[in-house]
């Protein structure tokens, strides 16, 4: 295809700079470069650290002076004048929150994109993988597998018949973006009833749309799964969200000014009245940790006899020889409180892959609260996930060529 794009008449050179602390990607420069035989590219990889995202800020200015397009993990130049050629900026992940100061973004109008879409899919599988290992009670049935118990007591076979599977159940998605609507996607496959909360209204089959990177066969493109609506950006907004009914909540917001601190005390409590599981693979200064805890604390310390949702005990008659439970047998009051289950305080679970501060203090309840899951900010992580990522870069080359929008266009103002 020759050169990328035409400059005022002339052929321009196209210099790409790939910042970024994993394996140089032979194969797909090879294949830019039969594709783009005159674009020229340079690779530099900085240090690896423990966690991937916390790349070394510091990088020669002089690997930025002749690039045009960059693509990177965190690395920018200090000053825009170490980069006077640099028209398009791609970072591989998803929004700019923590980096929207940098003097190349606040100095310029450089286009910036980013790799919002490529960890949908398995952000998504973490989210269904931990909310089903909860309510299955995995951890009990392990337990009984390491101890070479086929059923190792009545009272744990019970709470099987306690298990909450999603048919029917409520799962409200806070935050309806390429993350929200595969999990969405997921959950609807699973029989639940999907809610979209959005910050404005999406009142149209248009407005539904989702215009950024779609993993194939993924998410909701033409935004249909929701069965409801909500939006705002106000409290009372928010909790009209809330109030719908919750069996689970799924935190998928952009971190923002707006959104730190969202999901507090009053929050809680009103998802407390179906002892909602919450999902957050978002940031943790989006809910307040100390009144999640106290909600959690809650719920577990009131697993007494006297909120136990099978007293009172059933008759002998329903423990089968091999130590199983016959719901059949259960009487028409053991049934209801069953159902009454779900009157306890507090809030069922949660899932978390992302905590404030990270990691948690060691001295903090998450570590060892029975009915948490806390996973080190590896949600988004997968052996596609840089494939997808110069997948994105790709399209925006080609688009870049025939003068069309780029993909991903990142709002500076919001920060995504």
């Amino acid at each position: 295809m020759g050169h990328i794009r035409q400059d005022e008449g002339q052929r321009k050179q196209e210099h790409l700079l790939v910042i970024h602390p994993f394996e140089k990607p032979t194969a797909w420069f090879e294949h830019l470069h039969r594709k783009y035989p005159d674009l020229k590219i340079t690779w530099y990889q900085p240090p690896f650290e423990d966690r991937p995202w916390m790349d070394p800020d510091e990088v020669s200015v002089e690997l930025f002076r002749d690039a045009t397009i960059l693509l990177t993990r965190n690395p920018l130049p200090p000053l825009p004048k170490y980069a006077p050629k640099l028209d398009l900026i791609q970072f591989t992940f998803a929004g700019i929150s923590h980096i929207k100061s940098a003097p190349i973004l606040t100095e310029t109008s450089i286009p910036v994109t980013d790799s919002r879409g490529i960890v949908s899919p398995q952000i998504a599988e973490w989210v269904v993988m931990t909310a089903l290992t909860h309510a299955h009670h995995y951890d009990m049935l392990k337990s009984w597998q390491l101890q070479n118990h086929w059923a190792a007591d009545s009272r744990g076979v019970k709470q099987l018949f306690n298990v909450h599977d999603k048919p029917q159940q409520r799962v409200g998605i806070l935050g309806y973006g390429s993350i929200g609507r595969q999990v969405g996607r997921a959950f609807s496959g699973l029989g639940a009833q999907v809610l979209a909360f959005t910050a404005h209204p999406k009142d149209t089959p248009e407005s539904r749309k989702d215009n950024g990177f779609i993993v194939r066969g993924t998410g909701d493109p033409d935004g249909i799964i929701p069965s409801v609506w909500f939006s705002g950006t106000d409290k009372e907004s928010l909790h009209h969200f809330l109030g719908q009914d919750l069996d689970h909540l799924v935190i998928t917001l952009p971190y923002t000014k707006l959104t730190v601190g969202l999901i507090g005390e009053k929050e809680l409590k009103i998802l407390s009245k179906r002892n909602a599981f919450i999902s957050n693979i978002s940031h943790g200064q989006i809910v307040h940790e100390a009144a999640l805890i106290k909600a959690l604390k809650a719920f577990a310390d009131s697993d007494t006899p006297d909120h136990n949702p099978f007293d009172p005990q059933p008759s002998s008659s329903c423990i089968t020889e091999d130590s199983g439970f016959d719901l059949c047998n259960l009487t028409l009051d053991e049934q209801k409180a069953i159902r009454r289950a779900s009157q306890r305080p507090g809030i069922r679970g949660a899932a978390l892959d992302h905590t404030s501060p990270e990691p948690p203090c060691r001295d903090s309840p998450l570590w060892s609260a029975p009915n948490v899951f806390v996973s080190p900010h590896v949600a988004g992580l997968c052996n596609r996930y840089l494939e997808r990522t110069y997948e994105i870069l790709e399209i925006n080359l080609d688009r870049r060529q025939k003068g069309l929008p780029y993909l991903n266009l990142v709002n500076r103002e919001k920060g995504y």
